[in-house]
C-alpha cells in the first residue's frame, strides 16, 4: 500500500540542481513558505533526471564511480541528515530534482 506523502507532511520547497559535475550538497529551506516561521526540513524526495547520479551521506564526497547509485527517474525518499547528503553525476548532464518536507 502506498503512503500519501501530502497527507502527512507539509512541503517546504523545491530545488533543481543542474551543476552536478562535482559533488554538491542540498540547499535545504529553513523557513516555511506559508507562515515564514523557521523550520527544519526532515524529509526529501530526490529524483535524478536525464542521467544517473551517485550519493553519499557519510561526510565523504561521492565520485562518478564511488557512492550509492541512483538511476534517472528513480525517486529516493531520504529522511537522514539533509545537510550531509551529496550528489554527483555518473555521466555529464545529470539534473537532480528535490522536494523538501517537514
Amino acid at each position: 500500500m502506498a503512503t500519501n506523502i501530502k497527507a502527512i507532511t507539509s512541503c517546504l520547497g523545491y530545488q533543481q540542481i543542474t551543476s552536478t559535475s562535482s559533488a554538491v550538497n542540498l540547499t535545504v529551506p529553513t523557513k516555511d513558505p506559508v507562515s515564514g516561521l523557521n523550520v527544519k526540513a526532515n524529509f526529501a524526495l530526490i529524483t535524478p533526471e536525464t542521467q544517473a547520479v551517485r550519493w553519499r551521506d557519510d561526510g565523504t564526497a561521492p565520485t562518478a564511480t564511488v557512492g550509492m547509485p541512483l538511476a534517472a527517474g528513480v525517486t529516493l525518499q531520504y529522511d537522514g541528515d539533509l545537510s550531509k547528503i551529496q550528489f554527483i553525476a555518473q555521466t555529464a548532464g545529470a539534473i537532480v530534482n528535490v522536494s523538501y518536507y517537514v
